[in-house]
């Protein structure tokens, strides 16, 4: 009997990330408690971080809130962007650089294996593979109720179920 199997990822498309930014950038320009105040979002696809740069703390926290209702517009999952306080930076401002997750790290990849594990389901095996998890099983109705398991649990991640077979 031939297995089943699909892929769990967490993939994060940085040319939306950058549409997302593109249109942030041009909302704080013609928002007026912006006029002649610093504020800058940088994004580096290389490093995976994005670095917003504005004049105060109050300041930082709306440049965020507008990148976030831009990267939810777009549908890029804000599960994925760790973000940190605040730290101070040159000439007064205030700096905060968000990493960008991309692909399941190790220890949510781990919690997944244990979580469909724990669940019980009859000859549902899963594997990680990089910064992915393969699931198989020879019952393509294991792999959906091992699909409704993972949808139902909270793994600090965006899951992205594809290549199913």
């Amino acid at each position: 009997m031939a297995t089943s199997s699909f892929d769990v990822t967490s993939p994060v498309d940085f040319q939306e990330v950058d549409n997302a930014l593109n249109q942030a950038r041009k909302e704080v320009g013609q928002r007026y408690d912006f006029k002649g105040a610093k504020a800058e979002i940088t994004l580096n696809a290389a490093e995976k971080t994005l670095t917003l740069i504005a004049d105060d703390e109050m300041k930082m926290n709306a440049l965020w809130e507008i990148l976030q209702t831009r990267l939810v517009r777009r549908s890029v999952p804000l599960k994925n962007f760790t973000v940190p306080d605040s730290e101070p930076a040159a000439g007064g401002t205030v700096r905060r650089i968000i990493t960008i997750q991309e692909g399941i790290p190790i220890e949510a990849a781990r919690e997944i294996v244990k979580h469909l594990k724990d669940k019980k389901l009859k000859k549902v095996q899963a594997a990680i593979q990089g910064d992915q998890v393969r699931v198989s099983s020879p019952s393509k109705d294991d792999l959906q109720e091992a699909i409704r398991a993972l949808r139902e649990h909270d793994f600090g991640v965006a899951l992205h179920f594809g290549n199913y077979r």
